[in-house]
C-alpha cells in the first residue's frame, strides 16, 4: 500500500521547538517533489507551509514558516521533515505531508490541489 505517515506531532510552548517527520512507503519517493501543508480547525483549506524538489536544491517557504521551518529530506530513506523553531500559537494546527510526482526538479507547487498523495496528519498545538 502506498502511503505517507506523518510523526512528531504534540503540545508544545510558544518559542519551543518541534520536529515533524514524514515516512513514505509502498513505493520510492525519490522523483517526487514533496510539501507540508497544515489545517486549523474549522477551515476546510489546506495552508501551504513549505515544500522540497527531490534532488533536494530548491526549497520554498510560506511567509509564516519562512526563517523560522527548515523542510528537509532523506531520500535514501524515504523520509521528509520539518524543523519548526520558534513556535507561535497561530502555528496550531493538523499538518499533513504530501507527494507530488509530476511538477518536475524546477517548480514547486503550493496549490494542494497539485499534490497526488496525503498522510493522514499530525496534530500540532502551541500554548501561549
Amino acid at each position: 500500500q502506498v502511503q505517507l505517515t506523518e510523526a512528531g506531532g504534540g503540545l508544545v510552548q510558544a518559542g519551543d521547538s518541534l520536529t515533524l517527520s514524514c515516512l513514505g512507503s509502498g513505493r520510492n519517493f525519490t522523483f517526487d517533489s514533496m510539501g507540508w501543508f497544515r489545517q486549523v480547525a474549522g477551515r476546510q483549506e489546506r495552508e501551504f507551509v513549505a515544500a522540497i524538489n527531490w534532488l533536494p536544491t530548491t526549497t520554498h517557504y510560506s511567509d509564516s514558516a519562512k526563517g523560522r521551518f527548515i523542510i528537509s529530506r532523506d531520500n535514501s530513506e524515504n523520509m521528509l521533515y520539518l524543523v519548526m523553531n520558534r513556535m507561535k500559537p497561530e502555528d496550531s494546527a493538523v499538518y499533513y505531508c504530501a507527494s507530488d510526482p509530476q511538477s518536475g526538479a524546477e517548480q514547486l507547487q503550493t496549490d494542494a490541489r497539485l499534490y497526488a498523495l496525503w498522510g493522514q496528519g499530525t496534530q500540532v498545538t502551541v500554548s501561549r
